[in-house]
């Protein structure tokens, strides 16, 4: 059995524990999200397409505006206290969504249907930040080469059931009653994070870690922020996720322009979108379970975050030569497959490399703010791009290039992670969490 966990999974016996829960985690949290998902994007559309462009600007606004608080937890509290924290704020404003819609239906809106949408999105990106810094911090560099992907399986089978879910459970319940399942899968959520920091793995000598949830991380609350302005290699990686979620904007907002051509009917957008999320989850499952991990750990990180911007070039090739939805389909749902089940994995391991309050506020800084402000410049560009009469030709001679120069740093930011990594400006293991020395800050 232990031959056959690790030669197909790269898993060893006594990681399964962990990784089980960690995936099972991870289940939860996308469950949650998923289920609200599609509602979000149709609610979004109600007064066209320009609007949700400046949706994402509020996004950028809101995302800026939390991460100072949760800097603030950061720095003032455990490690388990402040990730409590942080689902148990998005619980208490999931609650409040319910109530204003069985008490006060009439409230419901177009306005109502936007403050949703931007409070998805930061929602969104926060309950999986917090996770992935987790995962950091818990597993060390080896292992999360391993079996990250892995672990991503279980936010991939949540990402299919929460679909599922909403599917089978709006009719009979009604859909404020969705609100309440994406509750209870986040305080489950939380159960698992304590489960999964409490089961702490030994050190070389065969002892007990130190348990790092009995020290503050401190620092100041807008730490991070300064933190990626410090260093080149966390300001690669803010580059990286810019590109990469001007990328994913530039197909979301091709893809809303295609589904909004086949009429106004928001619950037929609805199942549209939904359908697009199942075929990308079916797609991202096969690559994670036996494919992503070997992968990482034969061709290495760098190669692995390069694959992604290939394809893209690629695909904004195909699309602008065959400009159909069913062309578009297979493009994005490649797209998040490969961003799901490797590109993700693979950049997540970059922050085993840094200090601890990095991979909690920087990173909190980078998948948050800095993510949304490529989610803005991605749509500013598709929406001048379309205002001045261009379709998807000029998109991708766009696209192209800039793919081009996202492919060659990621191929640096794996390189970068391996120097630091076999300089020992790393963590022994991943509970610990020793002063960074300077040349952390800035990497060759």
């Amino acid at each position: 059995m232990s031959i056959w966990l690790q030669r197909v999974f790269n898993v060893r016996r006594e990681e399964l524990v962990p990784v089980l829960l960690a995936a099972t985690f991870f289940f939860c949290i996308l469950s949650a999200l998923m289920v609200l998902r599609p509602a979000r994007d149709a609610l979004g559309m109600q007064r066209g397409i320009e609007a949700v462009r400046w949706l994402f600007i509020g996004t950028a606004f809101a995302t800026l505006a939390v991460n100072p608080l949760f800097g603030w937890l950061v720095s003032r509290f455990r490690r388990l206290q402040f990730i409590t924290a942080t689902y148990g704020f998005f619980s208490i404003s999931l609650l409040a969504f319910y109530l204003l819609m069985v008490l006060a239906p009439e409230a419901i809106g177009i306005t109502s249907g936007q403050v949703f949408f931007v409070w998805f999105s930061v929602f969104n990106l926060f309950v999986t930040m917090v996770f992935w810094a987790l995962m950091a911090d818990r597993f060390t560099l080896e292992q999360s080469r391993r079996f990250f992907a892995l672990i991503a399986v279980g936010g991939t089978l949540g990402a299919i059931a929460g679909p599922a879910l909403a599917a089978l459970l709006a009719r009979p319940l009604g859909t404020p009653a969705l609100l309440l399942v994406a509750v209870g899968f986040l305080l489950l959520g939380v159960a698992l994070a304590w489960l999964l920091a409490r089961t702490q793995p030994r050190s070389l000598s065969g002892q007990q870690a130190k348990d790092p949830d009995r020290a503050v991380i401190g620092g100041s609350a807008w730490q991070g922020f300064k933190a990626i302005f410090q260093s080149r290699y966390l300001a690669g990686m803010a580059g990286y996720i810019v590109i990469l979620t001007v990328m994913a904007t530039f197909l979301y907002f091709t893809r809303l322009q295609m589904v909004a051509e086949l009429g106004d009917d928001t619950d037929l957008r609805a199942t549209v979108f939904a359908r697009i999320d199942l075929i990308t989850q079916l797609a991202t499952l096969l690559l994670q379970a036996v494919i992503a991990g070997h992968l990482m750990q034969r061709l290495g990180v760098a190669i692995t975050l390069a694959l992604l911007p290939l394809s893209v070039a690629l695909g904004f090739l195909g699309l602008a030569m065959v400009g159909s939805l069913a062309v578009l389909i297979v493009f994005e749902a490649s797209f998040r497959a490969i961003q799901r089940a490797i590109t993700r994995p693979a950049r997540e391991t970059l922050y085993t490399v840094v200090s601890r309050e990095d991979k909690y506020k920087s990173k909190a800084f980078i998948d948050t703010f800095v993510y949304r402000s490529g989610d803005v410049v991605g749509a500013q560009v598709e929406g001048g791009l379309g205002r001045i009469g261009l379709g998807l030709g000029a998109l991708a001679t766009v696209a192209v290039p800039l793919a081009l120069l996202w492919a060659l740093l990621g191929l640096w930011l794996g390189r970068t992670q391996q120097r630091l990594a076999t300089a020992g400006i790393i963590e022994t293991t991943a509970t610990t969490s020793p002063p960074s020395p300077p040349e952390a800050r800035s990497p060759s």
